[in-house]
């Protein structure tokens, strides 16, 4: 997996939020290589390991209080979600709180010691060469980011900022910084045009140009982060790099948000991801590429506030995208077009009752050849209701061509976008198909004339309903009588 310098966030303000293990399916297939995680999550970590991909974890803010009063606390979050997890586990950044002199701003004074006491335990772990220790600001704490070149931090912030600098330059760690041209084009009531937030090519006489450098804007996001460095150097920090933890474009919004739109979206994050993969670099460092987290990989549907809030993500929960990406010449990075590689599988932790009256009419009433389950066939193994019932679901999900609603089963199945075949047992759908009969979506269902579904429930799950058992009994008895 090549370096993309393009990276996704992993927000978990979402309903039926994938497993781990699908979410790094998604990253596999997108060529993702760098993620950033909100928190430290245990299951999520353990997903990643082996996969080579690029991972920020993060320390909440409800936990800087702790780990900046105590050496120890802090070691032991390093122990814990670090050390527990490193090397196979790529973790290269930790982010201490988000937005922290915006977002919380009583917890100002205590953000570097958090810092410090992270990065002190990751030298007592031996780590600190492998993994950089930095904190994502908003790109507000930068006042008159136009022109750039007169940019400035906030000067309330300086006691924090001073120190916070000194440590990231001490380190050589990388100044995050969360970059929003949507914001900044909402806010302007008009005066920021909708192309130069989008990066839509401009004539050259409408490109927005410092006086004091000659430096040629055509863009919001290159402006803000060129306002950064240059906000850095007014304070004489002129080699810290700088990260874009976050950036993006709601591709729905409520009646007041009339740009948040799917085009819009595609055309900012098409052309975002574009800018970064090509190197352009910003016109005051032309040629260094700007690594940038893009805002973000699922829409977050329980996330507060307006609509808007709730849809930045590339895909929907199932893996499905929001919209395909216009990557012309990006390679593979964010083709996002998964709309044909999509599955129906069993819930995990649903009844398995309601699983096995699932697969009974999957196999029987909806006409599904279940042929491939039965002993001794492809698909048998492994022998259990979740195993069978995928298999089920998703033979019936492909032969209704991936309709609307066909993957539901009252509840225990869901879309994804993993290809469930294993080893031999190829399944309806998969890229694997050799149209070998049970293996593909031609041999699926009986004739129109036909009434059975070509196979018996019973006989490939052992936990058969009462009735079919009773049935079998029967049918035995009857056999016995004739003989």
């Amino acid at each position: 997996m090549s370096d993309s310098l393009i990276g996704v966030n992993i927000g978990t303000e979402v309903t039926n939020m994938p497993s781990p293990t699908q979410v790094v399916t998604l990253l596999k297939s997108q060529n993702i290589n760098r993620v950033r995680l909100y928190d430290a999550d245990r299951s999520m970590l353990l997903a990643f390991a082996h996969t080579g991909i690029q991972v920020i974890i993060s320390v909440p803010n409800d936990q800087l209080l702790g780990i900046s009063q105590s050496n120890a606390t802090a070691a032991n979050w390093v122990t814990r979600n670090v050390a527990a997890y490193y090397p196979a586990t790529n973790i290269t950044t930790i982010a201490v709180g988000s937005e922290v002199l915006t977002t919380l701003p009583n917890a100002a004074s205590v953000l570097v010691s958090a810092l410090k006491y992270i990065q002190s335990a990751l030298i007592t772990a031996n780590l600190d060469r492998q993994i950089k220790v930095s904190t994502p600001h908003s790109s507000t704490i930068i006042l008159d980011s136009f022109p750039p070149s007169q940019a400035f931090f906030n000067k309330t912030w300086d006691p924090v900022i001073v120190p916070l600098l000194k440590f990231l330059q001490s380190t050589g760690s990388p100044l995050m910084l969360n970059v929003y041209p949507y914001f900044d084009y909402v806010q302007s009531n008009g005066v920021i045009p909708l192309d130069y937030a989008l990066f839509q090519p401009l004539q050259a006489n409408k490109e927005a140009v410092d006086a004091n450098t000659l430096l040629h804007y055509t863009n919001v996001f290159d402006a803000i982060v060129d306002a950064a460095y240059f906000a850095m150097s007014y304070l004489n920090f002129t080699n810290i790099p700088i990260v874009v933890t976050e950036s993006g474009w709601p591709s729905k919004g409520d009646a007041k948000e009339h740009d948040a739109t799917v085009e819009n979206a595609n055309t900012y994050n098409s052309n975002l991801i574009q800018h970064v993969i090509n190197k352009t670099g910003t016109p005051k460092h032309p040629g260094t590429a700007v690594t940038t987290y893009i805002y973000e990989l699922y829409n977050e549907d329980t996330r507060p506030g307006p609509v808007s809030e709730k849809n930045w993500g590339l895909f929907h929960t199932n893996g499905t995208p929001v919209y395909t990406l216009r990557l012309a010449g990006a390679g593979a990075i964010l083709a996002n077009d998964t709309t044909n590689q999509t599955f129906c599988i069993a819930k995990e932790k649903v009844d398995k009752k309601m699983l096995q009256a699932a697969l009974d009419w999957a196999c029987g009433p909806g006409k599904v050849d279940c042929s491939a389950l039965m002993q001794g066939e492809a698909c048998y193994e492994p022998d259990d209701v979740v195993a069978h019932s995928t298999y089920a679901f998703n033979a019936y999900y492909q032969k209704m061509g991936k309709a609307s609603g066909s993957c539901d089963f009252k509840g225990v199945a869901t879309v994804t976008t993993t290809d469930p075949s294993r080893g031999t047992c190829v399944f309806p759908g998969s890229a694997k198909s050799n149209q070998t009969l049970g293996n593909n979506t031609t041999a699926l269902a009986p004739s129109a004339n036909s009434t059975t579904s070509g196979c018996i429930p019973q006989y490939y799950h052992p936990h058969a309903s009462f009735t079919d058992l009773t049935l079998l009994s029967l049918l035995l008895i009857i056999a016995l009588v004739f003989l």
